[in-house]
């Protein structure tokens, strides 16, 4: 009774929290056509484990993290940030509400100025997530929701946009994953989140030179058709080192193996970062985070 009780007052909590923090207007992208995008476009995915983070260095300067592993990845994460000289990130993106998505993001917004975050209409009665939401509100930020033809940056030489979710309601939380695609210059990123198969036979436009893996290598998702659509050159796999998940599946990197991908995973390589001018790409692996 006494746990029914607590899940009717989350219920009222976050009644009475989301729509205030709902920004109305978040389909339109930013007026940035002015912002000068001559840098190289620079991906961290981090090793945070059973989980996944990834840290960007936009080449307009500016930043973006999608996902902060679970809650011990949070000093590791900031750290890695802080270390690159950053104080400021641009564009939060929260993929869906699971703990090892959205561990340490009220960490991360409670530690750095944001300036905008993107969440997927979903929602959970942990206390993880309401913790993302309390520290939304702390710090008078509004949610722009992620979904499917929203657009974070439509420049001619730099576009970033969601293409996913698409349905108002799924049965798993893992088919809210915001899928977000990143097009600069020549080359293209794709980052699955969690989403399974459903959600990728669903999915158009997803071709892409580097995808990041959906579910950490988990067969409910990476299915042969979907790979073949992506026709990637790169795949990144996040994925904790010796997981109880027996993660990646053998059957996903049979079929990325197939398609001729070269694959790189946290757990053996640790970080990997990836460094593009938009013709050309560079893969540096940093070596594992000692903490996982």
């Amino acid at each position: 009774m006494k746990k029914l009780k607590n899940i009717f007052l989350l219920f009222i909590f976050l009644l009475a929290v989301v729509p205030p923090l709902m920004d109305k207007d978040s389909n339109s992208a930013p007026l940035n056509s002015n912002l000068d995008t001559s840098s190289n476009l620079v991906i961290h995915y981090l090793d945070v484990g059973e989980g996944d983070s990834i840290f960007i260095e936009l080449p307009n300067k500016e930043t973006m993290l999608i996902d902060a592993g679970t809650s011990s990845s949070k000093d590791y994460i900031k750290n890695y940030i802080e270390n690159l000289n950053y104080q400021k990130i641009d564009y939060v993106i929260g993929t869906h509400p699971h703990a090892d998505h959205i561990g340490s993001l009220s960490y991360i917004i409670d530690n750095f100025e944001i300036g905008k975050i993107y969440l997927p209409k979903a929602k959970t009665n942990t206390k993880t997530y309401e913790n993302l939401l309390l520290s939304i509100k702390n710090k008078g930020l509004l949610i722009n929701e992620a979904k499917k033809g929203v657009e974070i940056f439509n420049l001619e030489n730099l576009k970033i946009y969601f293409l996913a979710p698409i349905l108002s309601e799924y049965d798993n939380l893992n088919n809210y994953s915001a899928v977000l695609k990143i097009v600069f210059n020549n080359k293209k990123f794709l980052f699955m989140g969690d989403a399974e198969t459903l959600v990728e036979k669903s999915l158009n436009d997803v071709s892409a030179d580097v995808i990041k893996i959906a579910h950490h290598g988990s067969d409910t998702s990476s299915q042969m058709e979907f790979l073949k659509k992506v026709n990637s050159e790169y795949a990144i796999i996040s994925v904790g080192l010796d997981n109880i998940y027996d993660l990646p599946s053998a059957t996903v990197i049979s079929n990325l193996e197939k398609l001729n991908n070269k694959i790189y995973r946290t757990d053996k390589d640790g970080t990997i970062v990836i460094t593009t001018d938009g013709e050309n790409i560079e893969v540096r692996k940093e070596g594992k985070n000692d903490d996982n």
